[in-house]
């Protein structure tokens, strides 16, 4: 085999050794693509149906507000149930949302409010498929393998970023956004079939007994873990405070560069540059460590800031391919060590609380970043997030430095090699 060949090898390994992540990864590939057309089509119809910062907020905060409500239990739903079939469950039921989106659009009958209420509707299937998809890669993979199989799969998810808006904007140019809300709906099959095709017997299943207290056990298990408590923490506030691209992002396009459908296209295309970059040297990187996590959120706070500055487009797509390269390092360390590190039985209620931070964050902070740009602007609420999670980062590696228990030297040596 060739050097390239080994390289190829090693970045896809997980591809390459289980056939239903296989399945799995191309399915997903199709479906996030779509899911980035809608994306961008939504914020776009939701600026055009009231140009407000704090709408785009709203939308933003009902879809992820269930996440908060019953993420948690849902992580009890994936350690007790059949993983595959909840999935098949959301994906099915995330298709009937889109279509429906864009048969209120073709019908020229759509309101803020439908907006609203399909935005929620979607929060509530988020929040059952998350925590079941998060703990669904240790099914597929072998343990060995779950770090580059969640890497492959944020480079899917990355990926098709830089893919999906720019089809986003020549659909809505060309066609108009009805379409990118179609297109969205029938990607979601690709997914189903890749579900509906695995070996069952291949699958790694693990249940957890069933009893009272399922949701209180897993929250103590984690807060009397600090490998898992303190990713959990500093991924809350950076989610929260940060990571607000659905509301900012549409905002800086039109307000600050002047642009329209496609300039919002071009900056996520760019910053999924750099995740794709980023995801594919992290599926070939080591067992993630506590300073790879603290130094990846002070780098993402330090671009923010220095995007937030940047004075034309040219400028800023320059930056937001770092910004995504950063961004996506910190996910995934976040990610997997809260996977490597969890019991097998705990998993689901581990990767629940993950995307209770995550996304649950989100109804606190987009609203707020809305605010913030409506008021001083864009360029100002994204420094202010990137100032927060410069803070947390710095604080952390501090931290890190005093801790007896944590060489921090040879943590960044590993992270380098």
């Amino acid at each position: 085999m060739t050097n390239v060949g080994l390289a190829v090898h090693r970045t896809f390994h997980a591809v390459h050794h289980s056939r239903n992540f296989r399945l799995f990864f191309t399915g997903q590939a199709v479906s996030v693509t779509g899911t980035w057309v809608q994306y961008v089509a939504s914020s776009w119809l939701v600026l055009q149906l009231t140009g407000s910062g704090v709408a785009l907020g709203v939308v933003t905060a009902l879809s992820f507000a269930p996440i908060l409500l019953f993420g948690a239990w849902a992580g009890v739903l994936a350690d007790r149930h059949d993983k595959r079939r909840i999935l098949l469950w959301s994906q099915t039921a995330f298709a009937v949302l889109a279509l429906a989106l864009w048969a209120l659009v073709a019908s020229d009958v759509v309101e803020l409010w439908m907006v609203y209420a399909l935005s929620f509707l979607q929060g509530v299937v988020t929040a059952v498929d998350n925590p079941a998809r998060h703990s669904f890669f240790a099914e597929m993979v072998d343990a060995e393998h779950l770090t580059n199989a969640v890497s492959l799969n944020s480079a899917v998810m990355t990926g098709t970023r830089i893919v999906g808006p720019a089809v986003a904007g020549l659909l809505i140019a060309g066609a108009g956004l009805e379409v990118c809300f179609l297109v969205n709906g029938v990607s979601f099959l690709a997914v189903i079939a890749s579900l509906l095709a695995m070996r069952q017997e291949d699958l790694h299943r693990i249940r957890a007994p069933r009893g009272p207290g399922a949701l209180r056990e897993g929250m103590r298990y984690v807060w009397a873990t600090p490998e898992l408590r303190t990713p959990l923490i500093v991924s809350a506030v950076i989610f929260t405070f940060s990571f607000n691209v659905s509301v900012l992002m549409p905002l800086m396009a039109e307000d600050v560069f002047l642009g329209d459908a496609g300039t919002l296209g071009a900056l996520l295309s760019f910053m999924g540059i750099g995740s794709l970059v980023g995801a594919l040297a992290m599926a070939r990187g080591a067992r993630p460590n506590p300073a790879r996590l603290m130094t990846a959120a002070a780098g993402l706070g330090l671009v923010s800031v220095v995007a937030a500055v940047m004075p034309n487009l040219g400028a800023e797509l320059a930056v937001q391919v770092v910004l995504g390269l950063v961004s996506i390092v910190f996910m995934i360390t976040a990610n997997t060590t809260l996977q490597l590190t969890s019991r097998p039985e705990m998993r689901g209620r581990v990767m629940a609380l993950y995307s209770v931070v995550f996304l649950g964050g989100t109804p606190v902070g987009a609203p707020l970043a809305g605010w913030t740009a409506e008021w001083f602007g864009p360029r100002w609420a994204f420094a202010v997030g990137g100032l927060v999670a410069l803070a947390v980062g710095i604080a952390g590696l501090r931290t890190l430095r005093r801790s007896p228990a944590i060489e921090v030297e040879e943590d960044l040596e590993v992270q380098a090699a």
